[in-house]
């Protein structure tokens, strides 16, 4: 039966590898090398202590500009009753850094000192003494640098396992040092594998997928401080993964194999490593990542044979990245002798109910943001092929084995992958999609504020702010019986609660369709023809209640649309499903059309405004805000995008 299907627990996949590697003599560093004392010394890890050969400083220096003298002989001077000490005999100059002369104990600055004569006591003899005066003691030692004040020979400066920065570089050189003993790099084999897969560059075509996961794999690689070795695509053939396999092996310390880990049919991973040595893992019981592969294959060097270890990492780029943190960064560390990466954590209440599957490790991603007294996390993608769900996130929320979920409010423990000061500096806002909430995101991003949204939809973000998880929210809900924008909805939804209604932009509202319009949608009624296949927005959003409004007025019932039920939850969402030929069209913004060159039907002009309590809208974490709003360069940016009109932005209406 296949391995594979008995996921097995993270934990016990990593006592396999720790084993396997055991049994190798390979759960230790890997060897030592010998490297001259420079700038590239920074970020290797010490293989071996660092004592110090010679104390810092090597001799008593003085701190000061001033004169050496023996701090006894100063005893009783005051400003009523100086004392006078002769020159050279008694006290002599040194600048900042000279040894002291064997018979002093103590350094006088100069700008302490008054010279007897006009005799210039700086240069003074022992054939033309002078004598200085003393207005205040000092005691034994002041101004000077005693010999090890820094470093004391023989003493530990830095141990085993220590990550060099620059501070260190100075410290062993000062310790007597040239070179450094340190921890070789590992070399780890970054092998992509699939037919499908074409070079960063290529001009891609329907089925075509771009290879970028060696390349974000090699990075992170680089970062946790080793060497990474990109090899090319090798197309699915199983011998010859097979011997691009065995040739990474062979001047490798680890072997990576992308894609093909799964069980379809042209899934060769775990067969390949069964030929070229031991399967110890089919599948692991985390998500994203699913269908990772850990063996020991065999790597011949200098006429000896070894094992190596190998992981099979899954195609999609978010269960790549994972997994490479999971499982090869904790062992790279060990090569290396350091601890493992830990990433900071905070506390933080989610802000949506969140299922997990209850034999998983599931990697829930974040953003962050600290709203009011309350630190929040909103989940976002969870597709472990949205790479850019990592390039959002703020961090990871890991929710265990026999978890099957977290219900909204709930406190989670977040693994940060920025720091809390960013979280500190960052602006929440969660309601409706715009495109041009990215260009305020960029524009804030130059006034040392962070802009993070989340797309739920127009009232979804009023439940939002209701409920304390955001500082603002996007909103353009149409009253039916008024005609008007977001106002009535605000009284409803945050009853009691003062609120500044600001407003942001007027944009049009219409049809996205495909290049040239082939099935000439121009009306809400050519939703009901035969043929016609619509992509909706999800329930709450703005657009979502602006098609209900007008397909009342026209008389059209909702299971007359086809693909009424059919949900996006964004405007370049809706935009993508018509582009790719899953829906003939859908309701947005014409920006989105643009950006995917497509067709826009304009049919409605909407107000989108800006929801703001009145807490945070007078907080200084929203004044940059408000500045971004009032300048012209932002207005100018969103005047080049179709179908915004800015005639409104700033405007500010106070409710209740």
């Amino acid at each position: 039966m296949s391995v594979y299907l008995h996921d097995i627990p993270l934990n016990e996949a990593k006592k396999q590898l720790e084993f396997a590697l055991r049994e190798a003599n390979l759960w230790k560093i890997l060897a030592s090398e010998v490297i001259p004392l420079d700038e590239t010394s920074i970020g290797r890890v010490l293989s071996e202590p660092v004592w110090a050969i010679r104390s810092s400083p090597h001799y008593h220096a003085s701190a000061m500009d001033g004169f050496a003298v023996k701090a006894e002989n100063t005893f009783g001077a005051m400003s009523t009753q100086p004392v006078l000490i002769l020159c050279p005999e008694n006290a002599k100059y040194v600048d900042t850094g000279d040894p002291l002369p064997d018979w002093a104990n103590a350094v006088i600055p100069i700008e302490n000192i008054e010279s007897l004569d006009d005799s210039d006591c700086l240069t003074a003899d022992v054939r033309n003494p002078v004598k200085i005066r003393i207005r205040s003691a000092i005691v034994p030692w002041s101004h000077v640098r005693p010999m090890g004040e820094d470093i004391v020979a023989t003493q530990l400066v830095l141990p085993t396992g220590h990550v060099l920065g620059p501070y260190d570089l100075g410290a062993i050189a000062a310790a007597g040092h040239t070179t450094l003993t340190v921890s070789r790099r590992p070399k780890v084999g970054i092998l992509p594998t699939g037919t499908e897969l074409v070079p960063i560059g290529s001009d891609l075509h329907p089925g075509d997928i771009l290879e970028y996961n060696s390349l974000v794999m090699a990075g992170q690689i680089k970062t946790m401080g080793a060497d990474p070795i990109r090899f090319p695509i090798t197309k699915d053939n199983f011998e010859e993964i097979c011997s691009r396999v065995q040739e990474a092996a062979n001047s490798c310390d680890l072997v990576l194999l992308n894609a093909g880990s799964s069980a379809g049919s042209e899934d060769f991973s775990a067969a390949v490593v069964e030929k070229l040595g031991t399967l110890l893992v089919h599948g692991v019981a985390v998500r994203p990542g699913h269908p990772v592969i850990l063996g020991m294959i065999t790597r011949y060097e200098n006429d000896i044979y070894r094992m190596i270890p190998i992981v099979g990492v899954p195609g999609y780029p978010v269960s790549a990245a994972l997994t490479v943190d999971i499982f090869v960064e904790p062992l790279i560390s060990r090569w290396l002798g350091r601890h493992p990466v830990e990433m900071p954590t905070i506390t933080a209440q989610i802000t949506r109910k969140t299922v997990s599957p209850p034999g998983d490790d599931d990697y829930v991603r974040v953003v962050v943001g600290r709203v009011g007294e309350k630190v929040l996390c909103a989940p976002i993608s969870r597709g472990a092929g949205v790479i850019t769900s990592l390039v959002r996130a703020d961090g990871i929320v890991i929710l265990k084995r026999g978890v099957q979920g977290v219900e909204t409010g709930e406190e989670v423990e977040v693994n940060l992958f920025r720091s809390k000061e960013d979280i500190d500096r960052t602006i929440f806002c969660i309601g409706s999609h715009d495109v041009i909430l990215d260009l305020l995101a960029q524009n804030l991003s130059t006034k040392d504020r962070r802009f993070v949204s989340s797309n739920v939809g127009s009232q979804a973000g009023l439940v939002a702010l209701r409920r304390g998880e955001a500082h603002l929210a996007g909103s353009h809900l149409l009253d039916p019986k008024t005609g008007g924008y977001n106002l009535q909805y605000v009284r409803d939804y945050l009853p009691g609660t003062q609120v500044m209604v600001v407003g942001f932009v007027n944009r049009e509202q219409g049809l996205i369709v495909k290049p040239g319009n082939p099935k000439s949608i121009k009306t809400l009624d050519d939703l009901t023809k035969k043929g016609i296949k619509y992509i909706n927005r999800q329930r709450g959003a703005g657009t979502r209640v602006l098609l209900d409004y007008h397909l009342t007025k026209a008389g059209i019932e909702a299971n007359q649309v086809s693909g009424y039920e059919d949900e996006e939850y964004t405007h370049l969402g809706v935009a993508a499903a018509i582009a790719s030929g899953r829906s003939d069209c859908g309701m947005g913004i014409p920006a989105a059309a643009r950006a995917l060159d497509l067709d826009f039907v304009p049919l409605y002009q909407e107000r989108y405004d800006l929801i703001i309590p009145g807490v945070f809208y007078a907080s200084s974490l929203l004044q940059p805000l408000f500045d971004v709003l009032a300048s012209h360069e932002f207005k100018t940016e969103i005047h080049k995008m179709p179908g915004y009109d800015t005639s409104i932005m700033g405007d500010v209406e106070r409710i209740q």
